[in-house]
């Protein structure tokens, strides 16, 4: 059926469309509520592959738009973020910060493109995750000692992770039951109802645990570096290596 295999892609095109709010929010200086919108992008963005293959829709159209909308939504969108709440005090060297993390996410998503490895793990950081990352750490600049030096190293150094070839565990090979699909909107509709109501609250919530999913990987390389390095492996952040 057409819908059958239109849906997975609707759940793509539903992430592009926040991620794109989301630049046109940050520009009017809701830093929370473009935070907002890519956590939300970030739940879509984890059940279009799943959807994909409950439903047995893989195709590489949905592979190559779920790509080019990770680009929008976790690249470009956090980093206007950053760009709005710090960077552009820094003149042109805030615009080149700026610039550098989505082309880095952009070469981490074309580096799967034309590789292939295990399925076990990501080589470099998700471009989901470290967009996460972004976008919610840039609600703390009011907190933090220094925040126009603090923010563009920590940009640059998540900009770092996801060109990087360490490892970082792979959570999209734990699937969902068909059976279970069905709450699915209810727990999308529940989330986004607590960051209506708590939009900086609940995106600093967010924050924590995808950070700590960001410097696992960095910990866990520095306990092995004396282990003899694996070759490379590529996977799909927004999707596992079986695409819609």
């Amino acid at each position: 059926m057409l819908l059958r295999r239109a849906l997975p892609s609707m759940f793509t095109v539903g992430n592009l469309f926040l991620g794109i709010i989301s630049i046109i929010v940050a520009f009017q200086g809701n830093f929370p509520w473009a935070a907002f919108l890519v956590i939300i992008g970030m739940l879509l963005d984890g059940l279009d592959g799943r959807v994909a293959r409950a439903l047995n829709a893989q195709s590489e159209f949905g592979k190559e738009l779920d790509s080019l909308s990770d680009v929008i939504s976790f690249g470009v969108a956090p980093a206007f973020i950053m760009y709005g709440v710090v960077l552009h005090e820094l003149g042109w060297i805030g615009t080149v910060i700026t610039a550098i993390f989505p082309i880095c996410g952009a070469l981490r998503l074309a580096r799967f493109n034309v590789a292939t490895g295990s399925t076990n793990y990501f080589i470099g950081l998700p471009i989901t995750a470290a967009g996460g990352v972004l976008a919610t750490l840039a609600l703390y600049h009011e907190t933090m000692p220094s925040p126009n030096i603090v923010l563009p190293l920590f940009m640059l150094f998540l900009a770092y992770l996801m060109v990087s070839n360490i490892k970082y565990p792979n959570f999209k090979k734990v699937g969902i039951p068909k059976s279970a699909y069905y709450v699915v909107p209810i727990i999308i509709l529940i989330v986004a109802g607590v960051f209506v109501l708590y939009p900086e609250q609940a995106n600093k919530l967010v924050f924590l645990p995808l950070a700590v999913y960001a410097f696992y990987g960095v910990l866990k390389k520095k306990g092995k570096t004396g282990d003899r390095q694996q070759p490379e492996a590529a996977l799909e952040d927004s999707h596992e290596t079986i695409a819609k």
